[in-house]
């Protein structure tokens, strides 16, 4: 694999676990609610990620929490063009977290580094809209899709299917001449998957097999860390940060996360119990 990704502006050392900031500009977020939809407190919270110690920031504009309603290419860009324009001399790289085709060629326009999408560059035009730039690209594994995915999610082999989708879909970007040394991976928990199917793929992360791609693992606040502690999303800090370790314990190259600072300080002490890692 290899030890870099490149992304945009960027190329990003993945020597260590890199921390993606999340930064909704939604109106109904699972985590947050509406509290950073205007873009000025999407701005202001994205900088406090940065002093909190964020390698990369991840931008929403459309709410992919079960169960939510699709929202116009016009709309997402509404609320994520202001945020994306206001940031991009931040030194940072920026992702979209983004499905639309059309939003993706705007953002890449705009300045973004790269594009996360839960659909994993499976609609038409998706592959076509990033080829030609020098984004990044994370490819998501999702059952079913947001308004539905966790109404009946049914897997004969759990590892199997994502290991089969994500092999499929990097194949795909691949032969569209997008560069590998772009992709990463998500086995996308919390889409179209059961609790005890979430702890399942991330315990057998290894097995997975990532076809030597890094992976990208979005844990934060989900309903698998409220499955097992009992809390709503903006009390499950403590679990979402035990739940990133055992993801960087198990390779994960960037954890996306709501809580960075908690998040950075504990990977920094993982890290120098595990290989003597001070600075």
């Amino acid at each position: 694999m290899s030890s870099s990704l490149l992304c945009g502006r960027f190329e990003l050392n993945l020597g260590r676990p890199l921390i993606m900031g999340i930064v909704n500009v939604t109106p109904d977020s699972f985590s947050d609610g509406a509290a950073h939809f205007e873009a000025d407190a999407a701005i202001a919270h994205a900088h406090s990620l940065i002093d909190q110690g964020a390698d990369m920031l991840d931008i929403g504009g459309e709410s992919t929490r079960p169960g939510a309603e699709p929202v116009s290419a016009d709309d997402e860009l509404a609320r994520i063009l202001p945020v994306i324009e206001a940031l991009r001399s931040c030194r940072l790289p920026l992702s979209v977290d983004t499905f639309k085709p059309e939003v993706m060629r705007r953002v890449l326009d705009a300045g973004a580094d790269m594009i996360n999408d839960i659909y994993g560059f499976r609609r038409p035009g998706a592959l076509q809209a990033v080829a030609d730039s020098n984004c990044g690209l994370c490819i998501m594994h999702m059952q079913g899709e947001p308004k539905t995915m966790q109404q009946a999610p049914r897997y004969d082999d759990i590892l199997a299917e994502v290991r089969r989708f994500l092999r499929e879909r990097s194949a795909a970007a691949l032969a569209a001449g997008i560069d590998r040394r772009r992709i990463v991976l998500d086995p996308g928990y919390g889409f179209g998957k059961t609790p005890a199917q979430n702890y399942q793929l991330l315990r057998q992360l290894p097995d997975v097999g990532g076809e030597g791609f890094p992976w990208l693992i979005g844990l934060s606040r989900k309903s698998m860390i409220g499955h097992v502690i009992g809390r709503e999303p903006a009390d499950r800090v403590f679990g979402s940060v035990a739940a990133a370790l055992a993801a960087v314990a198990r390779g994960a190259h960037i954890v996306r996360v709501h809580d960075v600072a908690a998040t950075v300080d504990a990977v920094k002490v993982w890290r120098a119990i595990e290989f003597g890692d001070f600075l």
